[in-house]
């Protein structure tokens, strides 16, 4: 079998990926590292301000940006979203999974169970619904379907328990629906960032060193001391992992969970 050709300065060219869970970090960074890549790009998340300033910075990098103010967790709301995707531009070639909400963080002997559904309903039933939605899209395509989860997945330390519990069912998920959806030709696959140096992190490391009477620099440094390369992740080193993921680079690839840490966590 001799392999497509896949260009290395563009490996999602021409291509059309959906985001969801836009936001100034990780959520930016997904989007113009993809239009970076080649492709037009279909935003997603609430907050319609900051949909407008990302679609904005993509078309500045010359690809088409649509921004599609949604609530995933709101069926109607993603049926308008795919909808809304294939109307502007015919097909969908990928779809990362980013939206999330941390559930309180409390042990679990005594968390509030309601807030236990509502993190599931997020975390994992969200990123379900539009990749239902989008599946047969993607079987058109042989696309390729990212879950962006959590380091979360490899401790379990007191009071994560709920956010564990709602992380490792997309994990499972993600695993299962590369199974179901393999003979159609659509990979899926998961990537698991532990610290992202990213606004906000720098404002939680601000936070904590105010508390401790410490720069903020001190408590980067001690984060940073736990990983093999001595420094934390930045956003676009998530992204750059998630473009390869979707790209035909990784075209053997499904059903894997790659860490991008640094090498805080060894898996």
């Amino acid at each position: 079998m001799t392999a497509p050709e896949t260009p290395l300065a563009a490996p999602l060219a021409d291509r059309v990926v959906v985001v969801s869970g836009v936001g100034p970090g990780l959520g930016r960074s997904l989007a113009l590292r993809c239009a970076a890549a080649g492709a037009d790009v279909v935003l997603a998340a609430r907050n319609e301000e900051r949909l407008a300033e990302v679609a904005a910075d993509v078309e500045g990098l010359g690809r088409r940006a649509l921004a599609v103010p949604a609530d995933i967790r709101d069926e109607t709301a993603c049926t308008r979203l795919a909808d809304a995707a294939l109307d502007a531009f015919g097909r969908v070639d990928g779809l990362v999974n980013n939206a999330f909400a941390t559930p309180p963080l409390k042990d679990l002997t005594e968390v509030d169970l309601d807030a236990v559904r509502a993190g599931f309903e997020t975390n994992v039933l969200a990123a379900l619904r539009l990749t239902r939605l989008l599946a047969p899209a993607l079987a058109e395509r042989d696309g390729s379907v990212v879950m962006i989860n959590s380091a979360v997945l490899r401790h379990s330390r007191r009071t994560y328990g709920a956010y564990k519990m709602a992380k490792s069912a997309l994990l499972s998920m993600a695993q299962s629906l590369a199974t179901e959806l393999g003979p159609r030709g659509v990979r899926v696959n998961t990537v698991a960032p532990g610290y992202i140096w990213a606004p906000n992190l720098k404002w939680y490391f601000d936070r904590l060193g105010k508390k401790r009477g410490v720069p903020a620099q001190t408590i980067y440094d001690e984060a940073a001391a736990t990983t093999d390369l001595g420094r934390l992740p930045e956003p676009d080193e998530i992204a750059d992992t998630v473009m390869f993921l979707l790209s035909p680079l990784a075209r053997a690839v499904t059903g894997q969970c790659l860490d991008v840490n640094c090498g805080e966590w060894h898996h």
